[in-house]
């Protein structure tokens, strides 16, 4: 009667080392998984490797986000919008050859720039723009609507 107990301890045991050799194979699956497999390495080299890369990424991402406010602040002053009206200035020539060009930034600053054109040739202006206003010379009715024109294109 002796044998019986002692045989249900023997297969326990064995269940128990299945069990634990189940999770120490696990264990060491995922440790070859971090460590990738071919190095022996300890578990505090691989969080100091970690740490280490983290304050890289941190160091550039600190970095890249100053570059893109630097480029952010840089292109409000850039051109942004455009707006383009063709138009006949003079019944005796034909079509549209004269046009006006707004070239403006995101404070609606730039510069309208007008072709004339005739018989004789085309003749080109300038005027500058801040706040969608002319600042030297004051703007025509179509250089109004080239900036409206740019500006509701930039909207949409």
């Amino acid at each position: 009667m002796n044998a019986v107990p002692l045989l249900v301890l023997i297969i326990i045991l064995i269940l128990w080392n299945i069990i634990l050799s189940y999770f120490f194979y696990k264990l060491k699956a995922s440790m070859q998984k971090v460590s990738h497999g071919d190095k022996k390495e300890t578990i505090i080299e691989l969080l100091s490797q970690v740490l280490d890369r983290e304050k890289v990424l941190s160091r550039n991402l600190t970095e890249t986000n100053k570059k893109v406010e630097g480029l952010i602040f840089d292109s409000q002053f850039y051109i942004q919008k455009i707006g383009l009206v063709r138009f006949n200035p003079f019944n005796d020539t034909g079509g549209d050859q004269s046009f006006i060009l707004a070239l403006i930034d995101s404070a609606e600053s730039g510069v309208v720039i007008s072709g004339l054109h005739t018989r004789n040739g085309t003749r080109w202006y300038a005027k500058k723009i801040s706040n969608g206003q002319g600042v030297e010379h004051e703007l025509s009715s179509d250089e109004i609507k080239a900036i409206k024109s740019a500006t509701k294109r930039a909207k949409k």
